[in-house]
């Protein structure tokens, strides 16, 4: 496992390089997608750079830029890396640097392992089933997991000193989001409401930044797989809306169900 951490983080952070070369340019090629939503040639840059890392190891990937891959064919999979070369394009097109690359292995269903790199800040959060989770604030040339390990700070952090805190998107604020924020107002007293972009928002939650990340909205399993493997890691849950149990994943439907991490 930390073999394949290693590879995943390196993976992201080489990602990120070529993403940062694109965003600094300002000339993004942004096209759109049969479901509405921005491509630019960052995200292409950035699958392409994820895959020569990942190919290699023989798991198969799903990723936001491959999503076409039939069930019949993803059923037999007990094992495969979820990637989405940019979560949040639309913030990356908005140049607000609340973007990120997340890698994520998933066995059974269930995310094992996980890794989300912000390209513009350098910041890196990673996790394991037996390791725990982390944040490293920066890179220092480390070359395996266990240097990350050792520079990185265990997630969470202490959560003591604040208000009662939910996480929220900064694109998709539904009515059943607000409704929900209402009823922990009346639960908890003061609420402090955070605004993020892409799978920023569960890394609040698993550093302890926020209580809660309630999801009202659609996502894909790409947008979470990662992010929910740092919370799960860090001692937090995914519930799925629809069964009330912990979220899985490589589902016939791709599309995820509403869903609250706390």
């Amino acid at each position: 496992m930390k073999g394949l951490l290693t590879m995943a983080i390196k993976a992201a952070l080489e990602a990120g390089e070529s993403i940062m070369s694109i965003y600094e340019t300002g000339d993004f090629d942004v096209t759109t997608k049969g479901d509405d939503s921005p491509l630019t040639r960052a995200d292409v840059a950035s699958h392409e750079v994820i895959m020569t890392h990942l190919e290699p190891t023989g798991i198969p990937v799903l990723s936001e830029e491959g999503r076409g891959i039939p069930f019949d064919e993803r059923k037999n999979w007990d094992q495969l890396w979820i990637v989405d070369p940019i979560d949040g394009t639309k913030e990356f097109i908005k140049r607000n640097g609340e973007f990120t690359v997340n890698i994520a292995l998933v066995e059974n269903q269930v995310p094992v392992l996980g890794v989300i790199f912000v390209p513009a800040t350098g910041e890196l959060y990673f996790s394991t089933r037996d390791g725990g989770a982390f944040k490293v604030e920066a890179d220092d040339g480390f070359d395996s997991a266990e240097q990350w390990m050792q520079a990185g700070v265990k997630l969470p952090k202490d959560r003591s000193g604040r208000p009662y805190t939910i996480v929220a998107s900064r694109s998709h604020m539904s009515p059943e989001t607000e409704g929900y924020v209402a009823k922990m107002r009346a639960e908890h007293g003061e609420v402090a409401l955070i605004s993020k972009g892409s799978s920023l928002k569960l890394c609040m939650v698993a550093e302890g930044l926020a209580d809660c990340y309630p999801r009202f909205a659609p996502t894909m399993e790409w947008d979470t797989a990662a992010g929910q493997a740092i919370c799960m890691h860090a001692g937090f849950d995914v519930l799925d809306w629809s069964t009330k149990k912990t979220m899985l994943y490589n589902r016939p439907e791709l599309l995820n169900a509403w869903f609250l991490v706390h």
